[in-house]
């Protein structure tokens, strides 16, 4: 990780908290899942923003201001930091939680691109306990469930990630942003291209921002774009398009299970079989026996 981002993290290890897992985004931005117990934590802060959402046990934490107290009414809820602001908390319980990290650069970076407009001199707001329903899910389904060091959840992170930040600031900062509207998807030129890249490398670890270069376009005006144009977002279609290759490859050749999985891009053969069983219902074996002499779609 980044210089920058590793600085929050021997402030929280001076804390009770247990670091669980990371992972370094791209340009800097960072994720780490925590859990904490009993603890009272002073004078916290970091020289990045962060937004924390709290997977379970919110009720069980409390931000002291002064002489007041502030506390969360539910399970899960979500707190906004600002660079350089200090905290003060009491653990009263159990608590799980993600924290996603980022810099005015990379604001400042999404506003240029999303809204074409100056990204300097931006102010995020500072929220205690917010109940956001669309954070809680991006963070305790999409980024909490992927596995941070799997080279397939990339695009996932990529595009939650950008989500996310793309909401902060619309909801939790100064800046008045316009609603963004879905725009029209790629032209058929560029589509083919995109499509021919990734049938390129369904072997490979793909990311969001090299299937954008193949047309040009910035990562989030290619991630809507290409929604459209498809109906799946980035991560959806390439994980599609990887499973149905490997249902060719079942139906049609002898390879191992594990010649397979590294065919289709994934890491091992174990994660294949997981991937394979969550979207087809039913594992590569018994699908191979099913139609071993027949070539199916995934659907």
């Amino acid at each position: 990780m980044s210089a920058d981002t590793l600085t929050h993290y021997p402030r929280m290890k001076q804390t009770q908290a247990c670091l669980v897992g990371s992972t370094q985004l791209k340009n800097g931005m960072a994720l780490a899942r925590w859990r904490n117990h009993d603890d009272r934590i002073e004078n916290i802060q970091s020289n990045h923003h962060t937004l924390s959402v709290y997977l379970n046990g919110a009720e069980n934490s409390l931000r002291r201001q002064g002489s007041r107290t502030v506390s969360s009414q539910s399970s899960n809820s979500v707190c906004l930091m600002p660079a350089s602001l200090t905290t003060n908390w009491d653990v009263l319980g159990p608590i799980s939680l993600l924290h996603f990290y980022f810099s005015d650069a990379h604001l400042g970076q999404l506003i240029e691109q999303v809204w074409d407009k100056d990204g300097r001199s931006v102010q995020l707001d500072e929220i205690d306990f917010a109940q956001d329903a669309l954070l809680t899910q991006l963070f305790c389904t999409t980024l909490s469930q992927s596995n941070w060091q799997d080279p397939l959840d990339q695009l996932a992170l990529d595009s939650a990630t950008q989500t996310a930040l793309i909401h902060t600031l619309r909801h939790y900062s100064q800046r008045r942003l316009p609603t963004l509207r879905p725009t029209g998807g790629l032209p058929a030129w560029q589509l083919k291209r995109v499509v021919e890249y990734i049938e390129q490398h369904l072997n490979q670890p793909v990311t969001l921002a090299d299937m954008a270069g193949v047309t040009g376009l910035s990562d989030f005006h290619f991630a809507r774009m290409f929604k459209q144009a498809t109906g799946y977002p980035p991560h959806r279609y390439l994980l599609h398009r990887r499973l149905s290759q490997a249902r060719h490859l079942l139906a049609r050749t002898p390879l191992t299970m594990t010649e397979i999985a590294l065919r289709c891009g994934f890491g091992s053969s174990s994660h294949f079989s997981n991937r394979f069983r969550a979207e087809a219902g039913t594992s590569p074996t018994e699908f191979r026996i099913q139609h071993s002499s027949q070539c199916g779609t995934f659907r």
